[in-house]
């Protein structure tokens, strides 16, 4: 239905979710967060799935998360619940969401991603959680708020690309091509558009032709040695550091723009000073 945030289904042993906001980019509300955490641990419990593809309804996988509620002044506590205007409270906020993500990480069946279009901002921060990531030649993954409203509130990119290619991408909000992300490691591989669909499929079948226990053997053997090199205290570091980022100036004057001049607008000042921002080989 069009008025659904994802949709689910299970084929031949693999779980098919798809986030479904395409009029959007599929932007990630926090509604879409939580029913996504819902859905991974039902296809989790799912006895019938060996794997997930997360994939996405129309021509971009995601364009970040929704930002909305930017053209609104900061709420402070409401009804004796926290609100996000003190460092703690935005804090707990970024871990909360980042939990919901985390599930990517911690269940037990692999999940691939299906990338097209624009993957950007909390774009990553879903896909980079997958456990393999498959995209388009003509992809384009970056975190572009990073230019002005604060940090990454899920951070795998140091584990994928090393520490220079994150930084080169991170600390100027650059993009970078599915062909090159996959040169450096931020994808497993990058295929035509028109091929994306077969080369999912066929390695999702792969997958679904191995027991589920021994699949889930597998991942968390790797998973936990990413623990081991601290991937889990690094996102719960990365949470935190998002809300002080939220306390730049540039933060400031970016949801001053939205306020005043609209989302579109603020985003274009943001973008413009850094000209074409993708990154070639």
């Amino acid at each position: 239905m069009a008025d659904e945030l994802l949709l689910y289904e299970v084929r031949e042993g693999i779980g098919w979710i798809t986030l479904n906001r395409p009029e959007k980019r599929n932007a990630l509300s926090e509604a879409l967060q939580e029913e996504l955490n819902k859905l991974l641990w039902r296809a989790d419990e799912d006895n019938r799935v060996h794997a997930i593809v997360l994939r996405a309804a129309g021509p971009d996988f995601c364009s970040g998360y929704d930002l909305q509620r930017y053209d609104q002044p900061v709420p402070g506590e409401v009804g004796g619940r926290r609100g996000r205007a003190k460092f703690d409270d935005d804090a707990w906020h970024q871990e909360r969401t980042q939990r919901l993500r985390m599930a990517l990480f911690d269940m037990h069946k692999p999940v691939i991603a299906q990338v097209q279009g624009r993957c950007l901002a909390g774009g990553t921060d879903l896909a980079l959680l997958c456990d393999i990531l498959i995209c388009t030649d003509d992809a384009l993954f970056g975190f572009p708020p990073a230019r002005s409203q604060g940090s990454l509130p899920s951070h795998m990119w140091l584990y994928l690309v090393g520490p220079q290619w994150a930084k080169r991408l991170l600390l100027t909000g650059d993009s970078i091509r599915g062909d090159d992300a996959a040169r450096i490691g931020l994808a497993l591989k990058s295929v035509p558009a028109d091929q994306l669909q077969a080369e999912v499929e066929a390695l999702a079948a792969r997958l679904a032709l191995v027991d589920a226990d021994l699949l889930s053997a597998n991942k968390r053997i790797v998973n936990l040695g990413l623990e081991l090199m601290g991937a889990r205290t690094l996102q719960r570091m990365a949470a935190e550091m998002d809300a002080r980022g939220h306390l730049a100036a540039s933060r400031t004057r970016f949801n001053e723009a939205v306020r005043t001049q609209g989302l579109k607008e603020a985003v274009r000042q943001r973008d413009e000073p850094f000209g074409d921002s993708v990154v070639r080989l």
